[in-house]
């Protein structure tokens, strides 16, 4: 009777084990990773980002420049669309892809354009701030910080 009961036991437990084990290897496909397969697969290049428009990118600059010239929403609005504007020329002109001398000649053109604008929008102290961040633009941030360091000691 002991031996009936043991027997059976060992057959129960052999049986249980192989049921474990056939559900282990059945679940990851043999042992490998689910969802790979054993035929290489071509990879596919990165998609190219998507290029910015005109407002896209002056959208991005904008809290900068408001920040450190301290522009009300009028000056705000005015330097946006004519940094829009410029921007989008400038766009158009690489598009075109003219020779270098004549690419050179035409942004010239518009940067001039561009501070003319922006003087006679501009009171005079933001405009020379303005010029300031174009030429050294960390020179620029660390004075408005000085600034106001000055003023909160007084």
């Amino acid at each position: 009777m002991r031996t009936k009961i043991t027997s059976t036991l060992v057959i129960i437990t052999l049986f249980a084990f192989s049921q474990m084990q056939a559900q282990f290897v059945n679940q990851n496909r043999w042992g490998r990773q689910q969802g790979r397969t054993a035929i290489p697969q071509a990879q596919t290049p990165p998609p190219e980002p998507e290029k910015l428009t005109a407002e896209q990118y002056v959208d991005l600059e904008m809290p900068k420049l408001v920040e450190v010239m301290e522009l009300d929403p009028f000056e705000e609005a005015v330097m946006r669309s004519v940094l829009v504007n410029s921007v989008q020329k400038r766009m158009e002109l690489q598009i075109l892809q003219l020779e270098p001398q004549k690419m050179k000649e035409e942004y010239e053109k518009l940067r001039v354009q561009q501070e003319k604008e922006l003087k006679a929008a501009l009171p005079a102290e933001k405009y020379e701030l303005y010029l300031e961040m174009v030429e050294n633009p960390t020179k620029a941030k660390r004075k408005q910080k000085k600034k106001k360091k000055q003023k909160s000691k007084s």
